[in-house]
């Protein structure tokens, strides 16, 4: 038997969303989504109304209100996330795609760029000596495979740290992220995502870490299309 009764619950404007993921990744009850390239509140008894996602969402889309609503159900919860949803949603990350390949034709092969190891930021060391005074690039995985000339444009000349903010521990990739930027003297960072709504979540990942750090580190954002071209790029100061 559904119970409605009035109580919190988190509330999200539309209009405000931009899809990147933060507050998903936050929600250990699963209650959040990003559908359509849009957060949404996939069950009223998946959600405690306490709040946890408020403060992770950069465009402050989710506030909480009091109204009727199904009551929160631990049992539900816990049948939500043995299921798997928490990770198969509908983002439009997950959606299955193919494209046609280049047609073959002499292409010279070019050397790797890659410079450092490791790379996983789970096991980049924050004093690793690589990164002294480096240009960084933390990268989505996704995007070496999307993006032919990676290494040419991307990682020559600079250190590289990919993770994934879709899948990986976020919070603890914070904490070495900030550490990260607080201790070894960061000429810049590039951040290198799909277009995905999720993996924007890396530059909100980025730019924590540098505010966190205390320090002002040049910051700049390169969106990869899923058939492999640069949607846009651009850059500067970070803002506290």
């Amino acid at each position: 038997m559904t119970i409605v009764a009035t109580r919190k619950i988190v509330k999200i404007d539309e209009e405000k969303c931009n899809g990147c993921g933060a507050c998903e990744l936050k929600c250990a009850e699963g209650a959040l989504k990003i559908i359509d390239g849009k957060a949404r509140l996939i069950g009223e008894v998946y959600c405690d109304g306490l709040g946890a996602c408020l403060g992770e969402c950069p465009q402050g889309a989710i506030t909480i209100e009091e109204r009727p609503a199904e009551e929160f159900d631990e049992k539900a919860v816990e049948k939500h996330l043995h299921e798997g949803e928490k990770v198969a949603c509908g983002c439009p990350g997950a959606a299955v795609a193919e494209f046609p390949r280049t047609p073959a034709g002499e292409v010279a092969a070019r050397p790797s760029e890659l410079s450092n190891w490791p790379v996983q930021l789970t096991l980049v060391p924050p004093k690793a000596a690589f990164l002294k005074g480096a240009d960084v690039v933390l990268s989505a995985q996704c995007a070496a495979f999307a993006y032919g000339a990676f290494h040419h444009e991307f990682i020559k000349e600079r250190a590289l740290i990919i993770a994934c903010p879709k899948l990986d521990d976020i919070e603890a990739h914070l904490e070495k992220l900030t550490q990260i930027v607080a201790q070894s003297g960061l000429k810049s960072v590039t951040v290198v995502h799909m277009e995905v709504p999720c993996c924007s979540g890396l530059v909100y990942l980025a730019k924590r870490a540098i505010a966190a750090s205390g320090r002002d580190v040049p910051l700049t954002e390169v969106t990869i299309g899923v058939r492999g071209e640069v949607l846009a790029q651009g850059g500067g100061k970070h803002d506290h």
